[in-house]
């Protein structure tokens, strides 16, 4: 979708010949009325949804002592990453939807982007260390103590969202350092970096090679290294002698490895590929992926289906 000229005269109006702006306009997913309306409900539902999954999965872990293991308190980091993620995004997408001037301040884009990023990052760190936790689980049983003691949880947390807040920060100071002066409409639903890359009057190739580089090694590795861990689990429940024992931890890796490809996948095809061969509405749709739909299905897939969580659930329901 083109940015409509209406959006580029009401813009240009405010901030004219502006190279450090004190606001952009975002773009609506669709300018079709009846398609809005559809917008509109179906990511306040999957804004609901997110918000209550999360938020119950924190709760249960919180009452319950059985469920105060490594795992769950890297569950719980994730819904803290996927509840602040949906928050940031959101929230500004459905009023976008109902408004027709979607300006955005500048401070307002700056943090938006900032936050994307510092979550994104964490919850690729996350998705690693969690597949690691499965590895030491499955084929470690009995050193599962001593590897994953709370020292070591705790510091890898704590060295998670400490990288992914300096990187997320390095970003959106460079970013925001670039003069725009060709447009000041953001050709997306929210303030993502690849959509800054074509407003900006400034050669981009510095941020664009440091993008790919945080990519590659936030991205890249965390996947690499999540991929492997499963490998290691699924060799290893190959040697289980129990049929249904076998189906259930494939059942089990199979749906987190969904969640894992979908999360990835859409994040490294927006932030690794090449930037020369204009794609916003590529961008527009693997991003819905990463930034609505993976942290509405990560409290479904990780947790729901685990007997103990669903016990916890309804005990307490019982009660009221």
């Amino acid at each position: 979708m083109r940015p409509n000229s209406r959006y580029r005269q009401r813009v240009n109006a405010i901030n004219v010949n502006q190279t450090t702006p004190e606001s952009f306009m975002l773009l609506p997913l669709t300018e079709v009325p009846t398609l809005q309306a559809i917008y509109f409900f179906v990511f306040l539902l999957m804004y609901i949804l997110t918000l209550s999954g999360n938020i119950l999965l924190i709760s249960v872990v919180g009452i319950n002592s059985s469920l105060q293991t490594p795992m769950y308190f890297f569950l719980s980091n994730l819904s803290v990453i996927d509840i602040c993620m949906t928050c940031a995004i959101v929230p500004k997408l459905l009023i976008n939807i109902l408004m027709k001037d979607r300006i955005i301040s500048f401070l307002g884009c700056a943090m938006q982007m900032f936050f994307h990023l510092a979550l994104g990052a964490a919850e690729c760190f996350i998705l690693a260390i969690m597949a690691y936790d499965r590895f030491a689980a499955i084929c470690r049983p009995l050193h599962y103590n001593n590897i994953m003691n709370k020292l070591l949880c705790v510091s890898l947390i704590g060295g998670a969202w400490c990288m992914s807040f300096m990187n997320s920060t390095v970003h959106t100071v460079i970013t925001f350092q670039l003069p725009y002066c060709k447009s000041l409409v953001i050709n997306h639903f929210f303030c993502e970096i690849p959509a800054f890359f074509q407003l900006s009057c400034q050669d981009t190739f510095f941020n664009e090679i440091a993008m790919y580089i945080s990519g590659g090694i936030i991205g890249v590795s965390s996947f690499c290294l999540t991929l492997i861990s499963y490998v290691h689990i699924i060799i290893a429940v190959l040697k289980v002698h129990s049929s249904q024992g076998r189906r259930k931890v494939f059942s089990t890796c199979g749906s987190h490895l969904t969640v894992v490809c979908l999360y990835y996948g859409t994040l490294m095809v927006v932030y690794l590929r090449p930037h020369s061969i204009p794609s916003a509405e590529i961008n527009k749709t693997m991003s819905i992926f990463y930034t609505t739909v993976s942290p509405m299905l990560n409290p479904i897939i990780y947790s729901m289906r685990n007997k103990e969580v669903k016990s916890t659930f309804i005990k307490k329901k019982t009660r009221f």
